[in-house]
């Protein structure tokens, strides 16, 4: 069936591009990128610092937006936190004072915006823990509100960080320009952009017109490109409404109806031309052909033999499922897709993952089909793989947390893929925990850094549980896939084989599947018996792993020297007198005794529950987290009233 469309000659799409970018004059503030990434280098290259003071007044109205954390997840907290009138924060989200939202829900947070020297900003202040940085403070508590130049900047004597200092957190907020306001633009709202967001859907989510907001933003339709841990400006006609911050579907922007009279439909309505009808109906038919291509994907995946799936369980490797390299037809669709899907991430041209690994040189190989290479000046992990990576990239796409790894773009050439993935400069933790002491004595962790990399871990896993409706499962959780920086944060990797748990809001805690995937003594029982999948699956795989960690051995040595049954591993030690000769030979030997050894019992309880057999009596993940927590903080206390000596010179900032 032949398709008549108009003539789309080259002409033609430069002239529909002209047209529809007439109208982008000068926008009004300058739209940040990727700058919050450069926390140690100098300067203020578009407005790292905050918004320029360039409005028609000094101060005046603003709005934030904010994602609920476990810790900020009430009206109170998140008002505190962000220097809000409580009241007006609860007004605008239609909530009581007293109300406390569920993780990772977006609400509205009404502030006052002010100049300060040549920038808006909205003042809080936010007082330092142990393991804070400007980064992380700016990133991860404030969530990209504010910046690590900006916190920097505004507090004296920057390098002289300690737990308890009081910072001053400068807010990115911004008031309405003169143009602005000439158009009936009353409040300037700042959006944090989460992984998946494009500005036509923040626009869309506000009833904004997406020229509108690319104009606030100085940015154009050829570059409309966002980033998570951003702020993007959203001009607003009225006063943001708690429906708006609702989840929307993913469509164009809707034309108003011609009887609205609202100063938002006027706008609207004034850029109603002949190229929206052109991209509507082009719109269409691209969707309607990837509906048929993904169909056709599916039906043809599942008519394919199935293997039984215990036959593909190894000893001691991961295993999954074998995808065919991708014929060349389907490549240019399937990236396409992968593209749509990764609203946030940037896609590369081979040559330029070429330029970045020196042309794949041996000399840039980490392991495996793993290379190092440099992107824009910076260090970065890229991953040659191929099949279909769509999963991985759907979760990656949503996930925004500090020990999570982040994929930050991908390629694609001849059948295989190119994941870029931030540059973990301290590798993979079992090289420390399995590495011959003897023969590479720099790859030693002492106590306090195990404690606190199985703290990182269990937090990662435990916002990976959390952070979505239903949780998403990693199912191959093991010290391979922990990678550490070059703080020694421990950041969880490789979410091939993770899956969303569907059903878990009606109660439905297990889910079974055919489909067994992961590392033979990493698995729980009842995943690798009878196919049964929940988040404890993950629980179990954190307690092996911390018993790797501990005694430094491979859970398949561990399973060899002790009768293949890790239930009575810990049995001579669990619930006895405490024997300070049994508990060395348990210990890793690389220790040499430098542990609590009250202490060391507890971590040992804690993964003998991680172990249990039955799924129900193990621990959630979130308790896991403050009870690892809480032992950091002892462990921290012993090692000052003992001034253990530091082995190596590798210690925890």
């Amino acid at each position: 069936m032949t398709m008549h469309l108009f003539p789309f000659t080259p002409l033609f799409i430069f002239t529909l591009f002209f047209i529809t970018n007439i109208s982008i004059i000068l926008g009004q503030q300058p739209y940040i990128g990727l700058g919050t990434t450069a926390c140690p280098r100098k300067g203020d290259a578009k407005s790292i610092r905050g918004y320029t003071c360039n409005g028609e007044t000094q101060t005046c109205q603003a709005y934030l937006t904010f994602r609920t954390q476990p810790i900020y997840s009430s009206v109170s907290t998140i008002s505190s936190l962000l220097g809000s009138n409580p009241s007006q924060l609860a007004e605008i989200n239609s909530v009581s004072l007293n109300e406390t939202f569920e993780t990772n829900k977006m609400v509205i947070v009404p502030v006052n915006c002010s100049c300060s020297g040549n920038y808006y900003q909205a003042n809080t202040t936010y007082v330092f823990q142990n393991t804070d940085t400007y980064f992380l403070v700016a990133n991860n508590t404030f969530e990209g509100l504010s910046t690590c130049q900006a916190l920097m900047h505004e507090n004296h004597n920057p390098s002289d960080i300690y737990p308890g200092r009081k910072l001053l957190v400068p807010l990115r907020c911004a008031c309405p320009t003169k143009n602005q306001t000439e158009k009936n633009i009353k409040y300037l709202l700042s959006y944090l952009v989460n992984w998946g967001d494009s500005v036509s859907l923040i626009s869309e989510k506000f009833g904004v017109n997406f020229k509108t907001t690319l104009v606030a933003n100085s940015l154009t339709l050829t570059q409309a490109t966002i980033y998570p841990f951003t702020t993007l400006l959203v001009p607003l006609f009225d006063k943001p409404s708690s429906s708006q911050i609702q989840t929307v579907s993913v469509s164009p922007p809707q034309q108003p109806s011609p009887s609205s009279s609202s100063p938002s439909s006027t706008d609207k309505t004034s850029n109603k031309t002949w190229v929206y009808v052109v991209i509507g109906v082009l719109g269409g038919v691209v969707v309607l052909a990837l509906a048929l291509v993904l169909y056709g994907f599916i039906f043809f995946k599942k008519g394919k033999k199935k293997n039984n799936f215990l036959a593909n369980v190894s000893e001691s490797t991961s295993y999954e499922a074998k995808e065919k390299p991708v014929k060349k037809e389907e490549e240019k669709l399937l990236e396409i897709i992968i593209s749509g899907i990764a609203q946030s991430f940037k896609v590369y041209d081979f040559d330029e993952i070429k330029v970045a690994t020196d042309d794949f040189s041996p000399s840039c190989l980490i392991k495996g089909n793993v290379y190092r290479g440099v992107i824009n000046g910076d260090l970065a992990a890229i991953k040659k793989t191929e099949g279909d990576v769509s999963k991985e990239i759907q979760i990656l796409n949503k996930v925004n947390h500090s020990n999570v790894i982040r994929l930050s773009g991908l390629s694609f050439n001849e059948g295989h893929w190119y994941l870029v993935y931030e540059y973990a400069t301290n590798g993979a933790l079992n090289e420390w925990i399995f590495s011959n002491k003897m023969n590479d004595e720099k790859k030693f962790l002492s106590w306090i850094q195990r404690i606190k990399i199985a703290l990182d871990v269990a937090i990662g896993v435990e916002y990976l549980h959390s952070f979505n409706s239903n949780p998403y499962i990693h199912k191959d959780l093991k010290c391979s896939n922990i990678l550490l920086d070059n703080d020694f944060k421990a950041k969880v990797s490789n979410l091939r084989l993770a899956r969303c748990v569907q059903g878990v809001e009606n109660d439905e805690e297990f889910v079974a599947t055919r489909h067994i995937v992961g590392t033979r003594g990493c698995m729980a029982p009842e995943y690798l018996e009878n196919g049964i999948v929940s988040t404890k699956i993950d629980v179990y795989a954190f307690g092996v792993l911390m018993l790797e960690m501990i005694t430094g051995k491979e859970v398949g040595f561990i399973l060899s020297k002790d009768g293949g049954n890790l239930f009575d591993v810990l049995s001579g030690i669990v619930g006895k007198e405490s024997c300070d000769e049994k508990l060395k030979e348990f210990m890793d030997s690389s220790l040499e005794g430098n542990y609590p050894i009250e202490l060391a019992m507890f971590v040992i309880e804690i993964i003998d529950h991680c172990l249990k057999k039955d799924p129900v009596d193990r621990p959630e993940m979130d308790e896991i987290v403050p009870i690892l927590s809480r032992t950091l903080n002892s462990s921290l206390s012993w090692e000052m009233s003992v001034n253990v000596p530091m082995k190596h010179g590798h210690s925890l900032d």
